[in-house]
């Protein structure tokens, strides 16, 4: 593609050189760079991508899209004049990358009826099981969520809960090529205030709840959900917007948002609206807007989960008891409260559970469903170089919901895992802590629960849930919670 056509994507300050040159790609990593290409500076959080201007122009870029102007050639101002690399003024680069991108690949979210989905809980379980409605439907579609993306039936591993720019507005691109009508996506606050979604067009989005998390990146509660707002903010007109009335930020979504607003929820009234008629380990009974239906998941924070499926399916202009007998077949998500069951009697649950609300919302569910008298033992345990804030509370839920709780390792990262414990334990009264079992080797610790439990007994495994890895000091050693239950049983 020419330069000045890829131009056209955004709205440069200034331009040094020609912009009538063929670019061979777009690179923001200046390690991947070669003749040719066209180098976006990213800021970023850790390194400043302005400082590898000079490296990239070495490997050949042609072109280099940048903010500081401290950067550009001395002595040079004037537009079009003709140098060796071509240098494009903007004032933010990561958006100019996701506009680039998304004009690179030929706009391909403007080719998709395409959804997003943000919240701090529930989003792999709203997109996932969207995607599988549609197609059980008879559409083909795409899925990009933290767990696995989908072109059709193809898998794709998936390394961040929303992709970089590039990769993003690849992976739709394939969707189109592949004869995908829908795409549904995850939409991390980190992508939206990196600017990973410029470009893309929206065609509905769906809010889920939000509690705390990430504050370790956006400093302050408020910042988080301001952040999760700009999805609704930018919606067009023609769009539709489904938010969770029981949330008390759900209504704050959507207060400039200029698309069709609707609103579900188990407790207020609404426009989706859903009770648990009966409830086991295996499924619930519902009564979805006066309509009853058996789904094979569990818990009230699935029956929004539920509601919101519903709602979108609605919009999205699907019949209203196909979307019912479909949500009547779906299964739980990976590593999002599975159940297996052991010979002995007792239930074990994986879940990904790894914010205060999520652990709470999982205990508590459990602890409606399982018999009386029998026990909940909690294994959790909190991950490294990630919001410290959050540790003290999630241990406080997990010991004051379970009978019986053990502390252990998540994913330390580049943290000590015993230091990860003791901001854990902090949070623990001194008689508490002494009924608190603290095992830093998470399969000891999962083995240990499996010793303790009894016939009826519950052990929730929490924070991992899908994951089939841990990282310690910057180093993946596969571990998976449900490998290791299954090989205790």
């Amino acid at each position: 593609m020419k330069l000045n056509e890829l131009l056209t994507a955004i709205e440069p300050l200034e331009i040094i050189g020609p912009t009538d040159r063929e670019i061979n790609a777009i690179q923001f990593d200046s390690r991947l760079v070669g003749p040719n290409d066209l180098f976006v500076a990213q800021a970023g959080t850790v390194v400043d991508g302005h400082t590898f201007i000079a490296s990239c122009i070495t490997r050949g870029a042609t072109a280099v899209v940048l903010s500081d102007r401290e950067y550009l050639p001395s002595g040079q101002s004037a537009m079009g004049n003709q140098q060796p690399t071509t240098y494009i003024l903007v004032d933010n680069t990561d958006k100019a990358l996701g506009l680039m991108a998304s004009k690179w690949f030929g706009e391909p979210s403007k080719q998709l009826t395409l959804v997003g989905v943000t919240g701090t809980n529930g989003k792999t379980t709203i997109a996932t099981l969207l995607y599988k409605l549609v197609r059980a439907l008879g559409h083909k579609a795409g899925l990009l969520s933290t767990v696995v993306n989908y072109i059709e039936d193809e898998a794709v591993p998936a390394t961040h809960t929303t992709p970089d720019a590039l990769e993003l507005n690849g992976l739709l691109r394939r969707m189109v090529d592949a004869g995908c009508e829908y795409a549904f996506m995850e939409v991390s606050s980190h992508a939206i205030a990196q600017e990973r979604i410029a470009g893309l067009d929206f065609d509905g989005a769906l809010f889920t709840n939000l509690t705390r998390d990430h504050i370790d990146y956006h400093k302050t509660f408020d910042n988080y959900r301001d952040t999760k707002k700009r999805l609704f903010d930018q919606l067009k007109k023609e769009a539709f917007a489904v938010t969770n009335k029981d949330d008390k930020n759900g209504l704050v979504m959507t207060q400039n948002c200029k698309a069709t607003v609707r609103t579900y929820s188990t407790q207020a009234l609404a426009d989706y609206k859903a009770q648990i008629l009966e409830e086991g380990f295996d499924g619930m009974m519902l009564s979805i807007n006066n309509k009853e239906v058996f789904v094979p998941l569990v818990g009230r924070f699935n029956v929004s989960n539920l509601l919101c499926i519903y709602g979108a399916a609605l919009n999205l202009g699907f019949n209203e008891l196909d979307i019912l007998r479909v949500l009547s077949t779906l299964k739980p998500v990976n590593g999002r409260f599975e159940t297996i069951h052991s010979p002995k009697g007792w239930t074990a649950i994986v879940d990904y559970a790894h914010t205060p609300d999520a652990v709470d919302n999982v205990i508590q569910t459990i602890r409606e469903i399982k018999r009386e008298g029998a026990k909940l033992i909690t294994v959790v345990g909190c991950g490294g170089n990630r919001d410290k804030g959050k540790r003290p509370m999630m241990a406080q839920i997990a010991k004051r919901g379970s009978e019986q709780l053990i502390l252990t390792s998540d994913n330390p990262r580049d943290e000590e895992p015993a230091a990860i414990l003791k901001d854990m334990t902090d949070g623990l009264t001194a008689d508490e802590l002494r009924s608190t079992l603290v095992i830093e080797d998470r399969a000891a610790a999962i083995q240990t629960a499996c010793t303790l439990a009894q016939s009826g007994d519950v052990i929730l495994v929490a924070g991992k849930g899908h994951e089939d890895y841990q990282i310690i000091k910057g180093v993946k050693h596969h571990f998976d919670d449900h490998e290791v239950v299954k090989q205790y049983i």
